[in-house]
């Protein structure tokens, strides 16, 4: 005889009070990222120059582009963020959502536009050059 499943009301408790408290930190880190937007684009732009991952013709156009990036992340939904990270989704352990969907980013579209003149490195030093940024601004 077949076995009726009956979902456990504390399961599914505790799984929704994980998901609204993952929610609760996305929704944070995206405001501390709206705060911080030209600091952040700024000291990425620099420190991608500086670990000489990416050579580029002009560090403001650099920069903008980063500033753009980070700015359509906080207006994206949920699907083009999980869309956009999917190639790179197991890059790092527990990543930073921020951080991987800027690596992606850089990765696929910025190395198409014309004041980059190459990167260099890894998609891991890219993803943990980024994150070294973002961790020392957005703190969750």
């Amino acid at each position: 005889m077949a076995r009726e499943y009956r979902p456990n009301i504390r399961e599914a408790s505790v799984i929704s009070r994980l998901d609204h408290a993952k929610e609760a930190r996305k929704l944070e880190a995206l405001q501390q990222l709206r705060m911080n937007l030209d600091l952040l684009s700024s000291r990425i732009a620099m420190k991608l120059i500086e670990t000489k991952l990416i050579e580029t013709t002009s560090k403001l156009d650099l920069e903008e582009q980063i500033y753009n990036c980070l700015k359509g992340l906080i207006t994206a939904e949920d699907f083009d963020i999980q869309f956009k990270v999917a190639n790179i989704r197991n890059l790092v352990p527990r990543p930073n959502f921020i951080s991987l969907y800027l690596t992606a980013f850089i990765i696929e579209d910025l190395i198409n536009h014309p004041c980059i003149v190459d990167i260099y490195g890894t998609d891991e030093e890219i993803y943990r050059c980024v994150n070294e940024q973002i961790f020392k601004v957005i703190r969750l």
